[in-house]
């Protein structure tokens, strides 16, 4: 590999990464927003509505959080987990769907708060954590 595309190469892995945490930021700013929203549920006319709204957010950011996972992971040729956490996630959250319009709060709500912590621990990881970097890339 020349070392412009070994750049360029480091330069997507770096894009990458950037996403994945953005992806994950969104993900989890939606599912807070869910739990406030939740709540205005028991006491508003339109909490229903926002709810609505914002299960369709959190799911396209479940959604955006695997397409990040896997760009991430495909030019550096990195470990799939994220993949897996990701995708893993996305399950989750179509169960959460599910479980939100069958009305059925005694799983809903506790899997909100599962996904809420693990949202939380993701994101923190990909915040703390730095891009795989090959041997020979410069830093």
């Amino acid at each position: 590999m020349t070392a412009r595309t070994t750049a360029e190469h480091h330069g997507h892995a770096l894009r990458g990464h950037a996403l994945l945490k953005l992806a994950i930021a969104l993900q989890t700013l939606a599912l807070f927003f869910q739990a406030a929203t939740a709540g205005l549920l028991l006491s508003s006319s339109y909490g229903e509505t926002l709810h609505g709204a914002g299960a369709r957010v959190m799911y396209g950011a479940s959604m955006l959080y695997v397409l990040a996972a896997v760009l991430a992971w495909r030019p550096g040729g990195g470990s799939p987990r994220p993949v897996l956490h990701a995708s893993g996630f996305l399950v989750l959250a179509s169960a959460q769907v599910v479980l939100g319009i069958a009305h059925v709060p005694s799983l809903h709500v506790p899997l909100g708060v599962l996904m809420f912590g693990l949202s939380t621990l993701a994101l923190g990881r990909a915040l703390t954590t730095r891009p795989p970097v090959r041997p020979g890339t410069p830093s």
